[in-house]
């Protein structure tokens, strides 16, 4: 058999090429359920991302691909792994360390200065991987233990499946660490042995203090979480359209004690919304009553 008669037959999955409708079936699915954007520009990117997914179910075209996400059983067996495939999940521990050495110093005891609360509820949206609530979770137990009347719980969430497991098991390579400080490190991190040499594990004393759950930030139900004193949501506005971002932010401000703090990535700005947040210092904002209190 000549070598052009055998590239005749495409294998599954492999070099399968996106075309402009079948990509506009996909972007516009995963913009109007999940908010994510995907401008033409982002074509080849798609296709990327999802060649693994053709290969794995043994699909020739991503026609064949878009019509099964798209139908009843696709939507239930295949659309999480197609958003784990899409998503985004660049995330280190103390990563944007303004934002902790703020609670750190200072901003922790001013919130509870202001409202007299001493247990925080504290929200992590966008987890990823784990590695900001993990943080989270050692910035206020070290609180914690020099002021003992003070106590937190931490609600981390994620709308991808493969890494909010990543989040709950708290097994790192030893490599993602190193941006912890030392003493943290030692005092909150098992070293794997055999099968799990060169890995870390986070200890249950600091496991425990974190709640995930798997969350869609363009859904209705932001009550359903309960109200809070402090937002985490960094880095994860920017895939979101501007009128999808201004839901998500008016979300945030309702379930966002006043008083309490909303925390954006460093590319994340909330110039131009009207809502009720004084900007305090870069991407750290207060929640204020309407009267400006």
């Amino acid at each position: 058999m000549s070598l052009n008669h055998k590239n005749q037959h495409t294998e599954p999955g492999s070099s399968i090429i996106l075309d402009s409708s079948d990509f506009l079936r996909l972007s516009n699915f995963i913009g109007s359920h999940f908010g994510i954007k995907l401008p033409p520009n982002k074509k080849i990117l798609l296709q990327c991302r999802l060649q693994k997914r053709l290969k794995h179910l043994q699909l020739s075209s991503f026609k064949e691909y878009a019509d099964y996400v798209l139908s009843s059983n696709g939507i239930n067996e295949e659309v999480a792994q197609m958003i784990d495939a899409v998503s985004t999940n660049k995330t280190d521990f103390f990563r944007e360390p303004i934002h902790f050495d703020f609670l750190t110093n200072g901003g922790i005891k001013e919130y509870i200065d202001l409202t007299g609360k001493r247990k925080l509820n504290v929200w992590s949206a966008g987890c990823s991987s784990g590695e900001e609530p993990y943080t989270l979770a050692m910035v206020f137990r070290e609180y914690a233990l020099l002021n003992t009347y003070f106590d937190f719980e931490i609600t981390a969430t994620d709308i991808a499946d493969s890494v909010l497991q990543q989040a709950i098991n708290g097994i790192y390579p030893l490599e993602k660490t190193q941006t912890i400080p030392g003493d943290l490190r030692k005092k909150y991190f098992l070293k794997g042995r055999n099968s799990f040499e060169n890995k870390a594990k986070v200890t249950p004393e600091l496991g425990n203090r974190i709640k995930f759950g798997k969350f869609n930030l363009l859904s209705n139900d932001f009550s359903s979480l309960g109200k809070f004193d402090i937002i985490f949501c960094r880095n994860v506005l920017i895939y979101f359209e501007r009128e999808v971002q201004n839901k998500i932010l008016d979300q945030f401000c309702r379930i966002l004690n006043n008083g309490g703090y909303l925390f954006l990535g460093h590319s994340e700005s909330i110039s131009g919304y009207s809502l009720p947040l004084r900007h305090i210092k870069p991407t750290i904002f207060r929640k204020i009553n309407r009267a400006g209190q």
